[in-house]
């Protein structure tokens, strides 16, 4: 992927392509239009290689209608994989990395961006906003100067239980059988040996003697044996390591104690302020932990949009708890998306129901067009050692399998030792499972509902349903989708084509946001209404940049026009 990278500096020669076939030029009819000869499938076809040089500096000379120059954008590491394994051979499943200590730099941000990064994500939970909004701004100067489409996820901390910064350590080993204490109190640096501080001033009195402790999910298990005042002494019986505001719940007699998380609000006073910030910093995205129902998500929309009149940045739903299972429809209804948070659900329900909710929930965002993130613990063993175990790649094999818009990378990218290492088993491993289901032609039987209430909606989504099917029937190279909202590339995202969307739009953060849905390349484009002119420019473009030749078999649609085209690159 760095060599093709390279390459979009040095292209080679220009390829010559097959003749133009009986069906080289776009009908002016916006409706429908079927070719009437079978086209030539050459083995060499869907081998895409640059063009000349010549060529490609051609590219932003290129005039549209009105004389004004209409150059493309499209993210330079998703260019090169197109021209080094063709359309078919793109990843679908798209990839989030948090970003930590250990991959902040430029040069870091730089390495998991070639290496297939579509979603930065921070971390509202560690680091101060100073450090945020560094990452954010070389985030965006990445975009800038090195031409990638890194869309920006900021995660806030939520108020649930959870532990201090381990007085700036940046982690703990709790061995078995030892005794540590849990206090609300505050400490001076440092920290007493084995202390740790907790974020919840009721803690010490709502925990017994006897209950049990799990830090972050179960990745250390902890017995309550004593409790003075405002501490509380807990013996080590599953030892594991402790990281910088884990979370905490404590189980009783079976079940987890959960009265006063239900009490605490879900977006706290530090939420509104980093999302202040966010919303002042233009991020994408914005996760919001532990969400218990859809009037948090409506208030959060409403308070974005008086805030920043015209803002794209889209909501997502953090599903971690019993509360959101719960309400999982109508919080899902009332996002932009969802993330699947397996670790901290894991502590709220038996883990072997875990399996079958994530399932469920990936299931539910397809058919109500929301994308969904598959998040914690992929990848887990990879922040130690530069190799997965089998089981993880079972595990992100499965979430791929499920057809999951994205994966994400949590501690692995963040603080691990070997994040590019880990970004680059994501993405093979998810090239590998589509290519099988493409091979097998497994095409799920999962029946999608239809999502549209207006008229005009119904037309849109009638419209991206034939265009997916037709595509598998006519084994299309490309889907190219005219959208100014992006609402036909989502839909046409949530049918699952074998073949990759090329979404053109004219707003940036549009292009972004799109990053995160399945099977979508989001190219920036200026067009207008008049569709044969948009498809003779963009088919231009796009051969300077040697993405497409002539005879790639191309169906075209416009939100504009609700139209539909089957046509041959000319």
């Amino acid at each position: 992927m760095a060599a093709a990278a390279h390459s979009l500096l040095h292209p080679p020669a220009a390829r010559k392509g097959p003749a133009p076939s009986p069906l080289s030029h776009p009908s002016p009819s916006p409706f429908l239009r079927f070719p009437a000869a079978t086209r030539p499938r050459l083995p060499h076809l869907h081998r895409l290689r640059s063009a000349s040089p010549a060529a490609a500096s051609d590219l932003t000379a290129f005039p549209n209608p009105n004389g004004i120059l209409a150059p493309i954008d499209v993210d330079a590491a998703t260019e090169a994989e197109l021209r080094e394994n063709g359309f078919r051979s793109t990843r679908r499943t798209k990839l989030v990395c948090t970003v930590g200590p250990a991959t902040s730099s430029p040069e870091q941000l730089e390495a998991l961006a070639v290496g297939g990064m579509n979603v930065a994500r921070v971390n509202m939970c560690h680091g101060d906003r100073e450090w945020h909004r560094g990452v954010i701004r070389a985030v965006r100067r990445l975009n800038e100067e090195k031409g990638f489409a890194v869309a920006v996820m900021m995660d806030t901390e939520g108020s649930e239980i959870h532990m201090g910064d381990l007085g700036g350590a940046a982690s703990a080993k709790a061995e078995d059988g030892e005794v540590w204490t849990f206090s609300v109190r505050a400490f001076e640096l440092p920290l007493p040996e084995r202390t740790i501080n907790v974020n919840y001033d009721g803690f010490a009195e709502d925990v017994r003697v006897g209950d049990e402790l799990l830090v972050d999910g179960g990745m250390a298990r902890f017995e309550v044996i004593e409790k003075l005042g405002p501490d509380v002494k807990c013996r080590c019986t599953d030892p594991g390591l402790l990281l910088p505001r884990a979370n905490l719940t404590f189980w009783r007699d079976g079940s987890i104690v959960r009265e006063r998380n239900a009490m605490l609000p879900t977006i706290s006073s530090k939420d509104w302020l980093d999302i202040d910030f966010g919303i002042a910093e233009g991020v994408d995205f914005i996760a919001v932990s532990f969400v218990k129902s859809a009037e948090v998500i409506k208030h959060l929309k409403s308070y974005i949009a008086a805030r920043s009149r015209g803002s794209d940045i889209a909501v997502l739903a953090k599903i971690e708890s019993i509360d959101s299972l719960k309400n999982l429809e109508e919080i899902i209804r009332a996002s932009d998306g969802a993330m699947v948070a397996r670790g901290d659900m894991g502590a709220q329900v038996p883990l072997e129901q875990v399996p079958s909710i994530q399932q469920k929930i990936v299931q539910l965002c397809r058919q109500l067009n929301k994308p969904v993130i598959v998040a914690s613990q992929l990848l887990e063993s990879m922040i130690e050692y530069p190799t997965p175990t089998r089981a993880e790649v079972a595990d992100v094999s499965e979430a791929v399998r499920q057809r999951a818009d994205a994966l994400m990378l949590s501690g692995e990218s963040a603080m691990g030792r070997y994040p590019e290492k880990a970004l680059s088993v994501l993405r093979s491993v998810s090239l590998r499972i589509e290519k099988w289901w493409r091979e097998e032609k497994r095409h799920e039987a999962l029946e999608l509902q239809g999502v549209s209430s207006s008229f005009s909606d119904k037309v849109s989504e009638e419209i991206c349903n034939s265009a997916a099917k037709m595509a598998n029937g006519l084994g299309a190279d490309a889907v190219f989708v005219f959208t100014k909202t992006g609402h036909m590339a989502s839909l046409l995202s949530r049918c699952r084509p074998d073949c990759p969307v090329f979404a053109f739009t004219t707003s940036t953060s549009v292009r972004r946001r799109l990053n995160l849905q399945w099977g979508l390349i989001p190219f920036r484009l200026s067009f207008s209404d008049d569709m044969e002119s948009n498809l003779n420019r963009t088919f231009s473009l796009l051969k300077a940049r040697g993405m497409i030749q002539s005879g790639d078999l191309v169906i075209a649609l416009s939100d504009m026009l609700q139209s539909i085209q089957v046509m041959n690159v000319p």
